[in-house]
């Protein structure tokens, strides 16, 4: 794990942050104000680095700024679980920053070279930045922020309590359609991993993908998909 503290913003990373719900509405050079008030700091991982143990207690937000990773649960039987992807521009430890004591459920690793900023919930609600202009807005699209990681766990959960293969296959490529604004689409997964996501054996979901073509439901190619 690499830390760099930067002493200038990453102007390249503001883009990244003006389309998060947190930034919603708030323009770049209060942005770039808001973290430094709040003394961020910028974390690169390397591949396969775990950002977050399970376990573990959570006191900043993590926003991913470049780079791919997921959290994942680890089941006793030995089993990986993905429960979430993470892209530039998702959340890390949000909800878990907001509550007091509460541990880890899962452990957030990096799929590639990553860097991540952190902001110390402390400081987000310290009394210094509340006198900022943009206090009130950053305030509220923090609420937003929360309800956005609470839905996504939501459609998560959604798609695990089904009770086929066929019906966890479909809610999943659903939400990602419904999510891409298209029938046609590609998901970020390999059939181990589509597997590991949605919780059915990597038989099964092969012979399951394979019926529902067949039944016209859905054609693919590889990760590509197109809902019929």
């Amino acid at each position: 794990m690499l830390h760099r503290q930067h002493n200038k913003i990453m102007i390249e990373f503001i883009k990244v942050l003006q389309q998060t719900s947190l930034f919603n509405g708030i323009k770049q050079d209060d942005i770039e104000k808001i973290l430094k008030l709040m003394h961020v700091r910028y974390v690169e991982y390397e591949k396969d680095e775990i950002i977050i143990y399970e376990g573990s207690s959570i006191n900043d937000i993590g926003i991913l700024l470049s780079g791919y990773g997921w959290s994942i649960k680890q089941e006793k039987s030995g089993k990986t679980s993905i429960i979430t992807l993470l892209e530039p521009g998702s959340y890390i430890g949000i909800l878990l920053a907001a509550s007091k004591n509460r541990k880890s459920p899962v452990s957030v690793q990096a799929q590639e070279h990553l860097l991540v900023l952190f902001i110390p919930m402390e400081n987000f609600i310290s009394e210094h930045i509340k006198d900022f202009p943009k206090y009130n807005l950053l305030l509220r699209n923090f609420i937003d922020a929360l309800a956005e990681k609470a839905m996504i766990l939501h459609d998560r959960n959604d798609c695990l309590i089904k009770s086929t293969v066929r019906e966890k296959i479909l809610t999943y490529l659903k939400s990602v359609s419904k999510e891409k604004d298209s029938n046609i689409f590609t998901i970020p997964f390999d059939r181990n991993g589509l597997a590991e996501h949605i919780n059915v054996e990597r038989s099964a979901l092969s012979r399951e993908l394979s019926c529902m073509k067949k039944d016209n439901i859905i054609d693919y190619y590889k990760n590509s998909f197109k809902l019929l």
